[in-house]
């Protein structure tokens, strides 16, 4: 079966990451034909390639006119502001990932079906007005693709949390329960301060720990409905680059130990949130995370009990493996445009772990590629 063609809206922090996740982990089920992004594509190569946080890009990238072409894959550029005018009818597209940031609303979203032809919406983003709110491992069973079109993939943090919570809640029970995210800073903050409408959001990132709203508390209710109205939450943004860290103290339904929380952590991340979860036991610091794909790893030594008040801590990067479920949720739609009930699919199928990424051959598997493979501009 041909690959199903994706487009790209927005090519930031997330869009990139997601492209490198995409043709590293869905080459055989996905193929992105399309970019639509405001800067120019010499650009959109260089910070495609040399990325601060997670280093040189091992495959050759090409700026070439109207195409971005990565290892010889061609990619159709566009800089389209409206979401309506993007050609994705024209280039194939059947699924777009909206990452602007600008379109979470899906009464504009939409535009990419109803004016550009595209058959589902992917937000990397909380959203409003949208078919559904997806968290994979959690309430992915939940999604029809008859008459879920626009879709949200929540927040990174939403998807550091909700598994966490689901695990407490299907084994105990939670009554009510508040969130604290220590969260690395963002391109939505500055690095100097500067004038905001937000006095706190306008001083330095890299100076500061800065208290934020956060919206994970609220969309863990709408992946787990039963949570609704029981949980709030806050941010701490922290100067570093990448990698986040949830704090969630919760009242359950019944008293519970250290040890019986670790242990069933430890059976769901084996088992069904396989790929989703982890568990650590090994006394780690935040960087020890940089790269991993997986959206929650549960830290079993920092699990507090006292009857039935918990805490629970996990890490998550908040870009890679944001990314990472960004990637697997479309090709998790991809697989349903056919038909397919999205209930029949194991979550093992889509999301896949590194050892079974395999060989890709759109992607420079020597580990040299790095070193010896350049960004060229050829207009």
């Amino acid at each position: 079966m041909a690959p199903v063609r994706v487009g790209i809206n927005g090519f930031g922090r997330i869009g990139r990451q997601v492209l490198k996740a995409l043709l590293e982990r869905h080459h055989e089920s996905v193929e992105v034909v399309g970019i639509n992004d405001l800067f120019d594509t010499a650009t959109n190569a260089h910070l495609f390639k040399y990325d601060s946080n997670y280093g040189v890009f091992r495959g050759d990238v090409e700026a070439k006119g109207d195409e971005f072409v990565v290892d010889g894959h061609a990619i159709h550029v566009s800089a389209e502001r409206d979401p309506g005018a993007i050609p994705w009818k024209q280039w194939g597209v059947e699924v777009v990932i909206e990452s602007t940031g600008l379109f979470t609303d899906a009464t504009k979203a939409r535009a990419h079906v109803d004016q550009g032809g595209a058959k589902k919406v992917i937000i990397s983003a909380p959203a409003k007005n949208e078919d559904i709110t997806v968290v994979l491992g959690v309430n992915h069973d939940a999604y029809d693709p008859s008459k879920h079109h626009i879709i949200s993939n929540a927040s990174c943090t939403t998807n550091g949390l909700a598994p966490v919570a689901k695990v407490l809640n299907d084994r105990w029970g939670i009554e009510r329960g508040l969130l604290t995210t220590i969260h690395s800073y963002t391109n939505t903050q500055r690095l100097l301060d500067v004038a905001a409408k937000d006095l706190r959001d306008a001083r330095a990132a890299g100076m500061n720990i800065v208290p934020a709203e956060t919206g994970a508390a609220r969309a863990t209710g709408l992946v787990i409905p039963e949570l609704q109205g029981r949980f709030g939450g806050m941010s701490f943004r922290v100067p570093t680059p990448t990698v986040s860290v949830i704090d969630f103290t919760a009242v359950l339904g019944k008293d519970v130990s250290k040890d019986e929380i670790n242990a069933v952590m430890r059976e769901y991340a084996d088992g069904e949130m396989y790929g989703v979860l982890g568990v650590t036991e090994e006394p780690l610091v935040s960087m020890d995370f940089k790269g991993d794909s997986r959206s929650s790893i549960f830290s079993a030594l920092d699990t507090l009990a006292v009857g039935n008040l918990v805490k629970a801590i996990s890490w998550y990067d908040n870009e890679m493996g944001y990314a990472s479920r960004l990637a697997d949720i479309t090709a998790f739609v991809a697989r349903t445009l056919n038909g397919k009930p999205a209930g029949g699919i194991p979550l093992r199928e889509i999301v896949p772990t590194k050892a079974s990424w395999g060989k890709n051959p759109r992607l420079k598997q020597d580990s040299a590629a790095s070193t010896t493979s350049t960004v060229t501009s050829k207009e």
